[in-house]
């Protein structure tokens, strides 16, 4: 037998199809980061990650697998150029959660209220692009509380920790200081059947909401940290038959 029978040894270098020393995945390395940033991240959005979304949407069934072995949906909004995971949930099998619910306290429900009114507002009158000062969400937020309050300051401080929470969850993006542009997964958190409905039940003291689905972030340390329970009496109950969005799922582990 001669030598030219044989296979000629190729270092990991010079493997295409070994990203690093023992790699066994099959995934090219563009469609990793893809599938690594949706379970860092909420939501990948077409307009301002496009080399990414275009990684997703030519690899959408092969991702959807890799996240479908974790237990996650991914959910692929084509018109609105939105991608994002939501926990599997059922009550016919064992789901290992990996991504838990945190609701929305009563000011950043008002401020997502505030920003879903705006956006529909402006899209509507044909703005392609929905803006929006801090100044006018704090004051229009402030109109949901006891008039009578005299806790201002710390009012104004909850609804700013709002706005950056939204911020994180990507509702809104810092567009210049103190302005922000609303993104279209504003629509998907937050339907327009229920913007009447909810704005009633925000004037009810003590209100706080959970909405279905809302994409998720990973966050260990926030998972870890204990919260004291709240009375289930000092919570009313949000408006029955709700097609709200969660809003907050991260990872438990």
């Amino acid at each position: 037998m001669t030598e030219d029978a044989f296979i000629a040894p190729v270092s990991m270098e010079e493997d295409p199809s070994e990203l690093f020393a023992g790699d066994s995945g099959t995934l090219d390395a563009e469609v990793r980061r893809v599938l690594v940033r949706l379970l860092q991240r909420r939501v990948i959005l077409a307009e301002k990650n496009t080399a990414q979304w275009r990684t997703l949407v030519e690899n959408q069934q092969v991702i959807e697998s890799r996240l479908h072995d974790l237990f996650v949906h991914l959910v692929v909004d084509h018109d609105r150029g939105i991608a994002y995971k939501r926990q599997v949930r059922s009550a016919e099998l064992d789901v290992p959660v990996l991504l838990r619910d945190e609701p929305y306290s009563r000011a950043e429900t008002l401020v997502l209220v505030h920003l879903r009114t705006v956006f529909q507002r402006e899209r509507g009158a044909g703005e392609t692009s929905v803006r929006v000062d801090v100044e006018e969400i704090e004051q229009t937020a402030l109109t949901y509380f006891d008039p009578e309050g005299t806790n201002l300051a710390t009012r104004q401080r909850e609804i700013r920790a709002a706005i950056a929470r939204l911020a994180k969850d990507g509702l809104i993006e810092e567009a210049s200081e103190g302005r922000y542009r609303i993104t279209p997964l504003v629509e998907v958190v937050l339907s327009n059947e229920r913007l009447s409905e909810l704005n009633a039940w925000l004037r009810t003291p003590g209100a706080e909401v959970v909405v279905d689905d809302l994409p998720a972030e990973p966050d260990v340390d926030a998972a870890s940290e204990s919260e004291p329970e709240r009375p289930v009496e000092d919570t009313p109950e949000p408006p029955q038959d709700t097609d709200l969005f969660t809003p907050d799922e991260e990872t438990a582990r």
